[in-house]
């Protein structure tokens, strides 16, 4: 039987369960654009999530669908101290699975997912260009492993999952190019590149814990979010380590 947090599996005459996570958490974040400045900057990282997880009717309940957004906000630092970065980021996945059980309390879920991002990059002491935009989409393959345990007749559900784009397309303009000569004066050739995992080698991990306390399921997770680019001679990369606490939610729908 699957289950995350609470048991999610349900017959299709009691209707659809879905299960409901929204997280928040706080860790360090690595940030590199060479558009703004050769320098990485370090500092700190806000991060909320809300994930939506269910069974389908599809092949017989063996079909699962996943809906991930999160949203950050990161301060850094460079290395003198004299310059600081601020960083918006939001990111939408849908993602369908094929769920494959291995024991009684273990399965594997394999599938892809349609992974939408957007935001900015802010340096504070650019003159020119301080500004640079974050805009790409992909196609990602992504696995997750379920292990459903027990501690002392109490449910623990503990969950990895790794996402890795394959194939998108990328905003990018070309090294030294300002934002007025591609918006205003329409020099946009060649600022949006489709991507691969040698331009963009990227990857989402995440390891979660669900225990119940009391009548409320808290989630622990730890996300490990490598995001890098090599496009139009720029170069950049966010790297952030983030722990976050969330609550659970389980519901039913005919």
């Amino acid at each position: 039987m699957l289950c995350i947090g609470t048991c999610l599996q349900a017959h299709a005459q009691d209707g659809i369960v879905y299960t409901r996570a929204t997280s928040y958490g706080l860790g360090f974040t690595s940030l590199q654009d060479t558009y703004l400045s050769p320098e990485t900057y370090k500092g700190w990282e806000f991060r909320i999530s809300r994930e939506t997880l269910h069974q389908t009717k599809l092949m017989q309940g063996k079909i699962w669908q996943q809906t991930y957004f999160q949203g950050n906000f990161g301060y850094t630092d460079n290395r003198a101290e004299n310059n600081k970065t601020a960083t918006a980021l939001a990111n939408w996945n849908y993602g369908w699975y094929y769920r494959q059980p291995l024991s009684h309390n273990f399965d594997v879920l394999m599938g892809g997912a349609a992974d939408l991002n957007g935001g900015f990059t802010y340096n504070m002491r650019n003159g020119n260009n301080p500004v640079s935009l974050r805009v790409h989409g992909s196609i990602d393959v992504s696995v997750m492993a379920l292990w459903n345990l027990q501690i002392k007749n109490r449910p623990l559900s503990l969950r990895y999952q790794a996402s890795m784009p394959l194939l998108g397309l990328m905003f990018m303009p070309h090294y030294g190019q300002s934002y007025y000569e591609i918006f205003s004066i329409g020099e946009r050739g060649g600022t949006v590149k489709v991507t691969t995992p040698f331009s963009t080698p990227s990857l989402r991990q995440m390891l979660s814990a669900d225990y119940p306390i009391g009548k409320v399921t808290l989630r622990f997770t730890y996300v490990w979010d490598m995001q890098q680019a090599h496009i139009n001679e720029i170069k950049s990369h966010i790297y952030s380590h983030i722990f976050m606490i969330g609550v659970v939610k389980r519901f039913q729908k005919l």
